[in-house]
């Protein structure tokens, strides 16, 4: 059996049981790593990017774009719990890719086992799949996995993710420490509700700084809960007039190095700006935040995320008003 699972396992010749420490020889490590294509790294140039997915089905164009990014060096997908399902799927997309491995990242333990850490400093692209991001915060930040991530993001490869992948590429995270997601009309009714959980500056990407994300936007009818996110965002001190992306599902957001942002997939992606504070957010109280202008593209349109500006696409504003959201939109739909 062990000799049947040496091909996917291998990282660097031998392969990766080399990389363990004499300590933990005969141990089994605390995490997993998985690997195909070609067992030895490459180094190859790469070009910063982003991409933000909103859940659900992914959407091929994306894994495309970050390996023509990262020249189709070694693709790594990092996650804190599931499979390597990711392997086959983005190796069939990215055929020139020199591998695509997966490493699962379970635990503390896990995130400071420094073979962890080697691994991800090979990474021509680093993926972060979807799950729970509360598992991102508890387990990977302040640890080698952190730090690493963000040595690999200076240095230029392109990052991206789906789901909570996304949560927590942008400055501001929505941590979801909560014994369940946060709905929208339960932020609106209490923006310091307790699934109403937050933190920050996990991954250092320039063009996502000053912004909170969030995805399966419209599917899960997140707008009241991005107000609220924005507002929880103002309270905290870190931005007086916050921003939010929020992207559809099958839908993915493509940022470039300049910050010019294109779409791929079926959906919308929204681009939420707060005009200053709000007028009414603190615990046990309804939300009021009136006047936040929404920015709403798909596939063909583009945005400037530096000058926060839209090319195409639709604008609109939506207000949260004693706990009562509402649309300048023709039927008053906030989507």
């Amino acid at each position: 059996m062990l000799r049947r699972l040496l091909p996917t396992l291998c990282l660097l010749a031998p392969c990766l049981f080399a990389l363990a420490s004499p300590a933990m020889a005969g141990k089994k490590p605390a995490y997993t790593y998985a690997r195909a294509g070609s067992a030895a790294d490459v180094v190859r140039a790469t070009t910063p990017g982003v991409v933000l997915m909103g859940g659900s089905t992914d959407v091929d164009a994306a894994f495309q774009w970050m390996c023509g990014l990262g020249g189709n060096g070694d693709f790594l997908i990092i996650r804190a719990t599931g499979t390597d399902a990711y392997n086959p799927y983005i190796l069939d997309l990215c055929p020139s890719a020199n591998s695509v491995a997966t490493l699962i990242i379970p635990s503390l333990a896990a995130a400071n086992a420094p073979e962890v850490a080697a691994i991800i400093a090979k990474a021509e692209m680093v993926w972060l799949a979807g799950g729970d991001q509360s598992n991102y915060i508890n387990f990977w930040k302040g640890t080698p996995v952190q730090s690493t991530l963000n040595a690999r993001i200076a240095a230029g490869v392109p990052v991206g993710g789906t789901s909570a992948g996304l949560n927590v590429l942008t400055q501001f995270v929505y941590t979801a420490q909560g014994s369940q997601g946060a709905t929208s009309s339960q932020a609106v009714a209490d923006p310091f509700n307790r699934y109403m959980t937050f933190d920050r500056d996990f991954a250092a990407l320039p063009v996502m700084q000053g912004i909170i994300g969030d995805p399966h936007f419209a599917a899960r009818d997140r707008m009241g809960r991005d107000i609220a996110f924005l507002c929880r965002v103002a309270a905290n001190g870190w931005s007086a007039a916050p921003r939010g992306i929020a992207v559809d599902e099958m839908t993915a957001l493509l940022v470039d190095v300049n910050g010019h942002a294109t779409v791929v997939g079926s959906g919308h992606v929204y681009f939420l700006q707060a005009p200053g504070m709000p007028q009414q957010c603190s615990a046990k109280k309804p939300l009021t935040y009136l006047n936040i202008a929404v920015g709403r593209i798909s596939a063909g349109n583009s945005f400037e995320v530096p000058t926060w500006q839209r090319s195409g696409g639709a604008g609109y504003s939506v207000s949260v008003t004693a706990g009562v959201l509402s649309s300048t939109q023709a039927g008053g739909s906030a989507y």
